[in-house]
């Protein structure tokens, strides 16, 4: 259990750390065939990741993913992206959901330590995953709403260093020690939110991101076994819901995002 007078909590990354894959590819088709967007949008949206990714995540090729984004969603009917995300949700998210990851979760909370989820996925559907995981809090990006409707604009993007800035002040609001506080991503775009606590860890790294983190003092685990939540017994039904409602925060906000065991 935590000592007294030193809080601390466990942040972690959404997409590709508790969930096995990027979850607006996953889910791409089903959005198609709902007419959505076209799969020529699809194919724009899909170059703009391919140049972040071969191109690095600097200041432009950022930029560019995030206005892809931000047009693709532009309009789209928020009531319909959660019913196509209902419907489809076993067939896409139920089986990649790292058991790792939830049972990490469950330590982190059996050691009394707040959990919380941190994203660059959209505020309306990750609080209700931090919610069914017991989670105390939430971070993530805030997209505007308009009857009914995504516009397209962002209010605040959960990303780089913003996600740091975000975790530090909840901290200060929160009396988290961050020296004692845990961090998880699979991204080195996470970097700034690892290094702002004192044990930050990697999760299935690539070379840059392993070589990163020996550089930075980081652990490094290693995420293989993604679980059917339906099957997994303690998990409670809805969950399996709420985790497949994270395939709509991929598409909206495309989330980035990479010692031991990484609780105490």
């Amino acid at each position: 259990m935590e000592s007294s007078g030193r809080r601390s909590a466990a942040f972690f990354d959404l997409d590709k750390t508790i969930i096995a894959t990027s979850s607006s590819m996953a889910f791409s088709r089903s959005f198609i065939e709902g007419g959505l967007f076209t799969r020529t949008q699809a194919v724009r949206t899909a170059f703009a990741q391919f140049l972040f990714e071969v191109g690095g995540a600097d200041e432009r090729q950022t930029s560019r993913l995030r206005d892809a984004l931000s047009e693709l969603v532009a309009g789209w009917d928020v009531a319909q992206v959660e019913a196509i995300v209902a419907e489809t949700l076993h067939e896409h998210i139920d089986p990649v959901v790292y058991q790792e990851a939830l049972d990490l979760i469950g330590r982190h909370q059996g050691n009394g330590r707040d959990v919380v989820i941190v994203s660059a996925s959209a505020l309306e559907v990750v609080e209700p995953i931090a919610e069914l995981l017991g989670a105390d809090a939430v971070i993530a990006s805030r997209m505007e709403v308009a009857d009914g409707r995504f516009t397209g604009e962002i209010s605040f993007y959960c990303y780089g260093p913003a996600k740091a800035h975000a975790v530090e002040e909840l901290a200060a609001t929160r009396g988290y020690d961050l020296d004692a506080c845990y961090a998880y991503s699979d991204s080195i775009t996470d970097m700034p939110m690892l290094d702002a606590v004192g044990h930050g860890f990697a999760v299935n790294p690539d070379r840059t991101m392993r070589k990163t983190a020996h550089r930075h003092g980081w652990g490094v685990l290693t995420f293989r076994r993604p679980v059917g939540l339906r099957a997994r017994s303690g998990v409670r039904p809805a969950l399996v819901a709420v985790i497949a409602i994270a395939a709509v925060a991929a598409v909206v906000f495309l989330a980035l995002g990479s010692r031991r065991d990484g609780s105490d």
